[in-house]
């Protein structure tokens, strides 16, 4: 045993043994088998007959345990937590790497690869270590005068300045709205959800309590405030304020940083390296749609939800069906009198009973009472994404039935969840027309469904319109053979997902201005990096995007890891700049578009893939295997980068 896992919040168990027999029928019997495995440091029930079947499928928490299996082991399970409640409950220490290993493998139903075991022993922390923290000298000459300004406090905002607090960096954060949480502030709009298990979900360092299987906005935007709160970032913080426009002074070794107040007053400052934070999915995309300014009624972005406007027995238009308007749709159905929905593109929907569903009072009991069981929770949840749906996303150039499926798995998949669509569908063949797919899943954003978006679409007084929008009048929305007549228009149309870090103006060195090299085509080393624009670091930057699984919040904990890594080679070496050499950065985009080019996303077969930038290309996605974006941020490469040294003036001057 080791020392006890700080992070793990548990409440001592006080309950008598019925209760515990009970809270534990709802608990997940690998997760609850893992946590009393640490707990009592006995490994045996591993070693016994009954074993998960896995490997572990997305949303099946049975792990192909019969009843009576599960049933079996959680008596197991009840009697070793009646024996530990009886002795005090203890404290719990961190399993060492044997039986780690060997407990992660059992709860997987797979011998896990060596990389996977090692991230996921690191991404689940059970020591309570938080390994991704950023760790420089204290007594660095360097740290005394060095400052950070971090551009936007949503969730990798709010994790940049918790990192950059327990590395004793000084730090300002900008944020734009007067509240933390990035997209979960902005987006108020009804239905509004995460699409990642809530488990998952949330920083490794930081378990939430969520009761949802899927949290919804208001949550898990409570959950970064509180988070906010507890690292006490108040002081950091300027609100309501704008960055304008950021200048490197390659003489100084320091970033001008203008900054547009609320009241339209500017002002600038200075800071020897900048984080950017403002995210992808920031920007509404307002479609550009003949006379939508003549329309008489309410016209709002779904991200910039009008809440003064009552849509309770109005007729609405809900333009747009991807993942915003398939949390929207079912969401005001009922309340409206009629919902006419404009759809380009249908969207492959995953099966899944729990994506509205509350948790069960015994899995918030054992989360809440049994050391260990959350992280073990959340562990499931990474193996049953575990990078496979990246496999469906491969196109086989051998393969015959492109482009309807892109391989053998591809095929598979696409005849599930083809046969999940018809049944849900019933009868109806030209509604069955409009929401089947044509194209290989993976290709776009899979949305989790439980059955609501089709029902809402077979509702007598909903419409679902797949003909192009020919334009707007001012009562209503014309196609080419029909007028649609409305009172309330939702724009859910999206972002500008390519546009990074707009509209703010990046300049680096000798002037050159960011959005001028990347003409279009965002890239940068490892979504972190550019040349020619020393000490800037982007989170979520180009090649960062996950769609195959995963969650950003995961993303961008590795990316802080390696943007502190490059922090501290700067602090520690009193250097004046960092940046990725040309040939490391063309190098690495080389790969990335070699690698995307085999995917799904990178092909012709969906006209309307906002994956796509204007050329074609995608930027934003990452074709990497999780483990692999874990692995190429673990520390920077010095080889790479370069560094230039504080010149004896410098070090005099700043």
């Amino acid at each position: 045993m080791n020392h006890p896992a700080p992070h793990v919040r548990t409440e001592p168990i006080l309950d008598d043994d019925a209760t515990i027999v009970s809270m534990l029928d709802d608990a997940v019997v690998p997760a609850l088998i893992a946590a009393v495995t640490q707990i009592t440091g006995d490994t045996s029930l591993l070693r016994g007959p009954i074993r998960p079947a896995g490997p572990l499928v997305p949303a099946d928490f049975t792990a192909g345990l019969t009843d009576e299996e599960s049933s079996i082991l959680r008596g197991q399970a009840a009697a070793a937590l009646c024996s530990w409640r009886d002795a005090g409950c203890p404290d719990v220490g961190s399993p060492g790497p044997e039986s780690l290993r060997e407990t992660m493998n059992w709860v997987a139903g797979e011998d896990l690869a060596d990389d996977y075991a090692a991230w996921f022993a690191e991404e689940i922390d059970l020591a309570g270590e938080d390994p991704r923290s950023i760790e420089i000298n204290s007594d660095a000459a360097g740290l005394q005068d060095f400052s950070v300004v971090v551009i936007g406090c949503g969730e990798s905002g709010l994790l940049a300045g918790i990192r950059l607090k327990q590395a004793g960096i000084d730090f300002e954060i900008v944020e734009k709205s007067d509240g933390v949480g990035g997209t979960w502030w902005k987006n108020t709009y009804p239905g509004c959800r995460v699409d990642v298990p809530s488990h998952y979900y949330s920083y490794s360092f930081e378990p939430n309590s969520f009761t949802d299987y899927y949290a919804r906005q208001p949550s898990i935007q409570k959950y970064f405030r509180d988070i906010f709160d507890r690292h006490g970032l108040h002081s950091h913080m300027r609100w309501r304020s704008e960055v304008v426009r950021t200048s490197w002074d390659d003489e100084s070794g320091l970033w001008t940083i203008l900054i547009r107040d609320s009241d339209g007053r500017t002002h600038t400052r200075t800071a020897h390296a900048v984080i950017s934070a403002v995210g992808v999915l920031s920007r509404p995309k307002i479609p550009d749609l003949p006379g939508l300014d003549r329309f008489d009624g309410p016209v709002f972005h779904a991200a910039e939800w009008d809440h003064s406007v009552d849509i309770r027995g109005k007729r609405v238009a809900l333009v747009g069906a991807g993942a915003s308007g398939f949390q929207i749709g079912p969401e005001i159905a009922d309340d409206v009198e009629h919902l006419t929905v404009f759809q380009r593109t249908p969207q492959w929907m995953a099966p899944n009973p729990m994506y509205r569903s509350a948790i069960t009072p015994g899995e918030l009991w054992a989360m809440r009472h049994v050391p260990g069981y959350a992280r073990w929770y959340r562990f499931m949840l990474l193996c049953q994404s575990n990078d496979r749906s990246l496999a469906m996303a491969k196109v086989d150039p051998e393969w015959k039935d492109f482009p309807r499926s892109a391989n053998a798995r591809s095929a598979a998949v696409r005849e599930v969840l083809t046969a999940a669509i018809t049944s849900a569908v019933g009868d109806d063949a030209e509604l069955l027309a409009k929401v089947l797919p044509q194209y290989p899943p993976m290709t776009k954003r899979t949305l989790q469904d439980d059955g609501s978006w089709l029902r809402t679409l077979k509702k007598p007084h909903v419409d679902l319109i797949r003909d192009p929008i020919a334009g707007f009048d001012e009562t209503g929305i014309r196609t080419a053979d029909r007028h649609v007549e409305i009172d309330v228009v939702v724009l859910a149309t999206g972002f500008l997902a390519n546009e990074f870090l707009a509209p703010m103006e990046i300049v680096g060195r000798d002037g050159a201005v960011l959005s001028e090299v990347w003409d279009g085509k965002p890239q940068a080393y490892r979504g972190t990096t550019v040349p020619g624009f020393p000490n800037f670091f982007i989170l979520g930057g180009p090649g960062t995007g996950l769609a195959h699984g995963g969650s950003i919040i995961f993303t961008n904990e590795c990316q802080m890891r390696y943007i502190g890594d490059a922090l501290r080679i700067l602090i520690e070496g009193s250097r004046h700049s960092i940046e990725p050499t040309d040939a490391a950065y063309v190098e690495w985009n080389e790969r990335l578009q070699a690698e995307i080019s085999t995917t799904t996303w990178a092909q012709l077969t969906v006209e309307n893939n906002w994956y796509r930038a204007a050329d074609g290309k995608v930027y934003i996605l990452s074709p990497w295997r999780l483990v692999d974006m874990w692995s190429h941020t673990a520390r920077v490469e010095p080889a790479d980068h370069l560094l230039v040294e504080r010149t004896p003036a410098l070090l005099d001057g700043v």
